[in-house]
């Protein structure tokens, strides 16, 4: 069973990393140990969400996170409807809010919405009651990725205050990137950017962070190297002549590893582009640790549901 409540936790919504605490973040983080200890139990099903109602309203495709947060709402007995923009009245030009509010009225407690928009979240906890999980809006934030990161990280380094984390990839169109920023600087890692120029934010630097360049340096350097895909779906302009010439100058492969003095942890939020950001033989190596990063998802979405639902009253 989860530990009992403390008053650390007060939100309603999961809107982003930025606006928890660092206090707030070990919070989930805690929570979801018990969890994963829960899940790799025969009985793995617990019964805090039973009588509560979750919507998966999801606005772009998604793999694991829509499966990851429904594996998670059925480990907690929650009923559980998903939705998906393709075959909604969307189409026929339905707002947002309309959407919402109608479904709303049929008495649902939790909206996990993944939204092409950044801000689509903040937009609707203003105007609804329900609770609010992000999932990804746009290229701002994904909030259960970070904490899902941080974890996985936590699981094989220990304590990351001190540590030295590279993001390596597209970091100008990752809500990924940014959440884990948020999220790691909150317990003291120290982080390096590291792509084309082309593909790092102006000013990024500004929230504290190392800009790299060279990819051999910032893998030495680092102690987990969270290898980001390159979001071709959101590149409305070339940011770099060729795939082929992305993988030569940037993607993690196995030669590159073998030149390190040390062993370093590989992670990806996925999907992979195999053989552009990473070859398969890191991603299925002893190096990587991407499919703990999955198992890890379904714990930490347990705990950030519980949380809201049974948040603290003032």
């Amino acid at each position: 069973m989860p530990p009992p409540l403390t008053p650390l936790f007060r939100h309603s919504h999961l809107l982003g990393i930025e606006g928890l605490t660092r206090d707030e973040i070990v919070l989930l983080l805690d929570l979801s140990e018990s969890y994963v200890a829960q899940n790799r139990q025969a009985d793995k099903k617990l019964s805090l969400l039973r009588g509560r109602t979750l919507i998966n309203l999801f606005f772009e495709n998604s793999t694991r996170t829509r499966i990851s947060f429904e594996v998670a709402q059925k480990r907690l007995s929650a009923d559980t409807i998903n939705f998906t923009a393709s075959n909604s009245s969307v189409k026929k030009g339905e707002t947002l809010l309309d959407t919402v509010n109608n479904i709303l009225s049929m008495k649902v407690d939790m909206i996990v919405m993944r939204h092409a928009s950044p801000g689509a979240a903040h937009y609707l906890s203003e105007r609804i009651d329900a609770h609010i999980v992000n999932a990804g809006d746009g290229t701002h934030e994904h909030p259960t990725q970070a904490l899902l990161d941080a974890y996985s990280m936590q699981e094989k380094i220990g304590d990351l205050k001190g540590k030295k984390i590279a993001i390596i990839g597209d970091i100008m169109h990752s809500r990924v990137a940014l959440s884990n920023i948020f999220c790691l600087k909150k317990l003291g890692a120290e982080i390096t950017l590291c792509g084309p120029s082309t593909l790092i934010p102006k000013y990024i630097e500004n929230l504290g962070v190392n800009i790299s360049h060279n990819v051999d340096e910032t893998l030495q350097w680092c102690d987990v190297a969270n290898v980001l895909r390159i979001q071709l779906e959101r590149q409305n302009t070339k940011y770099f002549p060729s795939l082929r010439e992305y993988a030569l100058y940037f993607g993690v492969n196995r030669q590159r590893l073998d030149k390190l003095d040390k062993e370093i942890i590989i992670m990806h939020p996925g999907p992979i582009n195999r053989g552009v950001e990473l070859t398969s033989d890191v991603a299925d190596s002893n190096h990587s640790i991407i499919l703990e990063q999955v198992e890890n998802g379904v714990a930490v979405r347990m705990a950030v549901m519980y949380l809201l639902v049974n948040k603290q009253q003032d």
